[in-house]
Parts: C-alpha cells; sequence; structure tokens
C-alpha cells in the first residue's frame, strides 16, 4: 500500500477556495475569521483526513501550549493532588504540562527551569519553594506561585490565616485543657506561616493554654517518626493527665502521630485530639481518619492555570507582562470533622 499523502496547506486553500494566508490564520488566530469561515475550513480538515503537525506550528508561531511545573517532592501527597488537579485542566484551557520535581535542591531546580524554556514554554507554575520570586520574575514569563513566597510575581493560595484559627477554635470547642502546634521553622514570607499565627492569634485573643513547637519536621518519614515519638514522650511528661488538643501542620504529620499512638495504646487515647491540614489523602486514609482544615485543591489548581493562562494570552496581545501589580488570589479552607476530633462530616 502506498502512504498516505500529508495533507498541506496548500491542499486546504484548494479544496476551499480560501487563501493560504487565510488557512493560516485559522489555526493560528480562528477568531479572526467568521464563524462561516471556520465552519467551511473545520469541514474541510475532515474530509481531507488532515492531521495537525504540532512541530511544524511550533516552529512557524513559536507557542508551544505547553506550561511548566516545578513541584517540591512528592512527600506530601498534597502535590500529587494539586498535580493531577492542574493536568485535568487541559479540556479546559488545551495546554500541555511539562513537569519537574526538585527535592528542594536548588540547582537541581535552576537546571530543570533552563530545560524548559529551552523547550519555550509559554507560562510556569511554580510550588517548590527553593528559587525566590524575584529571580522568577526575571525570567520575564508568565508565572504563578501556589503556596510559597510571592512578593513578585502572580500566586494563588489557601487562606492559611483562617485556617490555623478554625483548627484552634475546632480543639477548643473539644474542651482540650492545652492547644499545641506542631510546625516546622517557617519564614513569614511563606504563606502556610498564616497557619501560625492564626493558631496563635485565636488562643492569646481567647486566654488558652497553648504552646508552639517548631521542629525541624517535613525532612522524611523516618526523621519525622522520631521527632513525633519524642514530642509524644514530653507531652505525655508535661501534660500528663490533660486533654491535649494538636494542630499540625499538614495531614502527613497529623497522620503519622494517630498511627503512633495507636501503635503505643491501641487506640487513640482520650486525652488527645488531632487536626491536620490540607485534606489529602494521609488524612482520610490513617488509622484514626483525621480533622483537618481543607484546601480546595481542584479550585487552588483551577484558579492557578487560569491566572497563568491570562497572562499568556495578554502576552499574546502585546500587553507587557509586568504592566501591573502581581495579582494574589486567596482561596477560604473547609474545616473538616472527622474521628480524630470525635466528630465526623459527610463530605469528608
Amino acid at each position: 500500500m502506498e502512504p498516505k499523502k500529508k495533507i498541506t496547506f496548500d491542499d486546504i486553500a484548494r479544496y476551499t477556495n480560501f487563501s493560504k494566508t487565510t488557512i493560516s490564520r485559522y489555526f493560528n488566530n480562528p477568531d479572526s475569521l467568521a464563524p462561516e469561515s471556520q465552519r467551511i475550513i473545520s469541514d474541510a480538515l475532515e474530509k481531507l483526513h488532515y492531521k495537525e503537525n504540532k512541530v511544524a506550528r511550533i516552529l512557524a508561531n513559536g507557542q508551544t501550549e505547553f506550561i511548566g511545573i516545578i513541584l517540591p517532592e512528592f512527600y506530601h501527597r498534597f502535590f500529587s493532588e494539586v498535580l493531577n488537579q492542574i493536568l485535568s485542566t487541559y479540556e479546559t484551557y488545551g495546554y500541555k504540562f511539562l513537569v519537574f520535581v526538585g527535592n528542594r535542591n536548588e540547582e537541581s531546580e535552576r537546571r530543570y527551569i533552563r530545560e524548559l524554556m529551552a523547550y519555550q514554554i509559554e507560562g510556569m507554575i511554580v510550588l517548590s519553594h527553593t528559587i525566590s520570586s524575584e529571580e522568577l520574575a526575571a525570567l520575564h514569563l508568565p508565572i504563578v506561585t501556589m503556596e510559597r513566597e510571592d512578593r513578585h510575581v502572580c500566586s494563588v493560595n489557601t487562606d492559611n490565616y483562617t485556617g490555623g484559627r478554625q483548627a484552634a477554635q475546632l480543639l477548643d470547642e473539644c474542651g482540650c485543657d492545652v492547644l499545641l502546634h506542631i510546625n516546622s521553622p517557617t519564614s513569614p514570607l511563606i504563606p502556610a506561616y498564616g497557619r501560625i499565627t492564626g493558631f496563635l492569634d485565636y488562643c492569646q485573643g481567647h486566654g488558652l493554654r497553648h504552646e508552639l513547637m517548631l521542629r525541624d519536621v517535613d525532612r522524611s518519614h523516618e526523621s519525622d517518626l522520631a521527632i513525633l515519638r519524642e514530642l509524644i514522650d514530653d507531652m505525655e511528661e508535661r501534660y500528663r493527665g490533660q486533654k491535649k488538643g494538636i494542630f499540625l501542620s499538614n495531614d502527613t504529620l497529623a497522620s503519622t502521630m494517630i498511627n503512633l499512638l495507636f501503635l503505643k495504646y491501641g487506640r487513640l487515647p482520650d486525652d488527645y485530639r488531632i487536626v491536620g491540614f490540607d485534606n489529602s489523602p494521609a488524612s482520610r486514609e490513617a488509622i484514626i481518619p483525621v480533622s483537618t482544615v481543607g484546601q480546595q485543591v481542584e479550585l487552588l489548581a483551577q484558579e492557578a492555570v487560569a491566572l497563568v493562562v491570562e497572562q499568556i494570552n495578554a502576552r499574546k496581545d502585546g500587553k507587557p507582562l509586568h504592566s501591573r501589580k502581581p495579582v494574589h488570589k486567596v482561596i477560604d479552607p473547609v474545616l473538616i470533622r472527622r474521628a480524630s476530633t470525635g466528630g465526623t462530616c459527610a463530605n469528608g
């Protein structure tokens, strides 16, 4: 059998009686054509069995329809959930994604960004904390960050401060004698720092006994196990017989603590109430389902892609990338009550 002839713009032009320029406009800027012209060309493509040459199109107009993504790691399943939701936006916006995981290595991430720029990406979504927003802005590329320092670029974040207050309020409502927040040392420039300030402000404003426990958590499962075991021993010695309300900075830590307590006692002791943050699968899959301050991951991802596409389109229209201050969108958290605080939630 002879191979099928590749259909060219010349073939489409002859079939439709349009010029090659008109055919090119259909592929690069279809809205510039009348609806009837678009319909005629679309019908012709179907009848001619036209298969678009994406490489040729990229070479012709420089538009790759690629957006780069830099993730910090997959230890916290929040990031895999965000990635899954970002990828699902292809049907809405038509952009494809090139994904790199930096593993908190600054030089690796710079190398990945150089690689992405070589692919002529049209925009980038960054969740990793390693490279400053000032350095990202210097790339002169449409960029949106999520849950990280964002002074010089557009961003989409959860209202972490409200989330910290929600967690403290839930533990207060549980009748806890002392409220404790376990987190890693965090820069005030990072949105997640709001989890600390929200917790502290609620406790101080309501005259509650409380303690902030900053440790180098979130490095690895093994190191987190060792740190949490030590913290459990410390809390049981200093707060023996008191009802302890513990707010952990994410669901991975919260589920790990519950599992440690269950291994030690065969149950979650009555003098513990535990709240996490994220509403990641870890919170639902723990041996005792974890109450959590849920981030609306689907909405966060949709807003991030919409915001980077908005910048891409503005650039195509010839508008300067930095003609305005960066846009920062904030998404409300949703408190979800589960067994770790003695409650359940139908949508959890």
